[in-house]
């Protein structure tokens, strides 16, 4: 999980128990999305390894928007909804973290509490003086922005056009305030981040050494951002960002990300979001290369994340809410899941309406043919046929007949029909 990490810090890191390290969250959203999570591990690494991690939401910070791999500037939020920001993040960082008091108690800091009282001028003349425009614009988080990055093929020609805002060219100024602040109020001598955030840290080092004293020090360690083999971006999904909030990403859809890891990721996947020993992982990988097919080092990742992120209990209904689709799960099953999960594992399959009344006096070959306008099958000879033949069931039971009346069957969350053709044609109809 290493990428670069100023002189010393291995040595400060083993010397000085418990050191304090941070880590800055941008408090755009609700809620953080999986492509947190790889610093998130940083943050729990630390802890794990006796030294007190604090995480930093960025109310002040957040306003203005880190120009730090963005093409573009992003649109400013208000205080209202950054405050209702933070704490959604906060409340998922407790899930990683271990606030219980002591030395190596968590914690959670905001720097608009210190930004919002610190005047525009005494910031200039405090802050602003002691570091040079020539220092802040030699960061390539700036020089991509302007076009004046060495040619590494990541200066893309929209960065060029795009130019830079004072507001963005000022963040890191202010990011680098957060270390000096946190440094002299928490002794926090490291900050950490992914690799987009060397320069944005490296102010903060740099702050420290003019503004506390030839005796101060201060570390920088970051961690590789997290791709996929093919150098895509990692942590999006087809419909968007995989969020941490369950009212943004489901836990099935959250399982079924990680489920869905190639196997040309999921050995990386497995050591940078999981606490499995090497041990354990070598004797995953060697259970999955004998069988590939079985997923097992895609299971054993979406299970720890999955149980981490949301529950063990989620975790178990998302799993089995991935087997209804393999043919596997009873009436039961079904009727086990809350109706986003039902929702989720459904989603890509044709959804049908039929009105409570029409349902009430159908029988089984009409709501299959007529009724759902032919989408299951094309006509209601096609549909006895299959139905004579055991090939199709409503909510997981075998339908007994084309005369079966609909009116009769056990309905899931009291408004749904799952009918199922054949192993693999599954069609979702709501009783309006």
């Amino acid at each position: 999980m290493l990428h670069d990490a100023m002189p010393g810090t291995a040595e400060h890191l083993a010397a000085n128990q418990p050191i304090t390290g941070y880590i800055g969250f941008d408090p755009t959203a609700a809620s953080l999305h999986i492509g947190n999570l790889a610093t998130i591990m940083l943050l729990v690494h630390l802890q794990r390894a006796g030294h007190r991690p604090v995480a930093l939401v960025g109310g002040a910070t957040g306003m203005i928007g880190d120009p730090s791999g963005k093409s573009s500037e992003r649109n400013l939020l208000d205080e209202e909804t950054l405050r209702r920001n933070q704490d959604g993040i906060r409340q998922q960082l407790e899930k990683f973290l271990d606030f219980t008091p002591g030395p190596t108690a968590a914690v959670v800091v905001n720097n608009y509490d210190w930004f919002k009282e610190f005047g525009f001028l005494q910031f200039l003349r405090d802050v602003g003086k002691h570091l040079t425009v020539n220092y802040m614009m030699a960061k390539d988080s700036v020089k991509r922005r302007l076009g004046t990055a060495d040619n590494d093929g990541s200066d893309a020609p929209e960065q060029r056009a795009e130019g830079l805002s004072f507001t963005e060219f000022s963040y890191q100024l202010l990011q680098g305030y957060d270390f000096l602040h946190l440094y002299k109020t928490l002794n926090c001598t490291l900050q950490m981040g992914g690799s987009d955030q060397w320069g944005n840290i490296t102010t903060g080092t740099e702050l420290i050494r003019r503004l506390a004293g030839s005796e101060a020090k201060a570390y920088a360690l970051t961690c590789p951002l997290v791709t996929k083999a093919d150098g895509s971006k990692f942590g999006k999904s087809e419909s968007g960002n995989v969020w941490l909030s369950p009212e943004l990403t489901s836990p099935y859809q959250f399982y079924q990300f990680w489920l869905n890891a190639t196997d040309a990721d999921a050995p990386r996947l497995i050591r940078v979001f999981t606490l499995l020993s090497e041990d354990e992982i070598t004797a995953l990988e060697t259970e999955h290369a004998q069988a590939p097919h079985l997923r097992t080092l895609q299971k054993a990742l979406a299970k720890d994340v999955t149980t981490r992120v949301h529950s063990a209990a989620e975790y178990e209904a998302s799993v089995a809410a991935s087997e209804i689709l393999f043919g596997k799960g009873d009436l039961a099953t079904l009727q086990s899941l809350d109706e986003k999960t039902l929702l989720s594992v459904f989603e890509g399959v044709p959804q049908l309406q039929v009105t409570r009344a029409q349902a009430a006096s159908l029988t089984a070959a009409d709501l299959l043919s007529e009724v759902t306008d032919y989408q299951i099958f094309s006509s209601k000879g096609e549909a006895k046929k299959m139905i004579q033949g055991g090939g199709v069931s409503l909510n997981r039971q075998k339908v007994s007949g084309a005369d079966q009346q609909v009116g009769e069957l056990p309905l899931v969350l009291d408004k749904y029909l799952v009918a199922q053709k054949g192993k693999k044609n599954y069609y979702l109809i709501a009783l309006t």
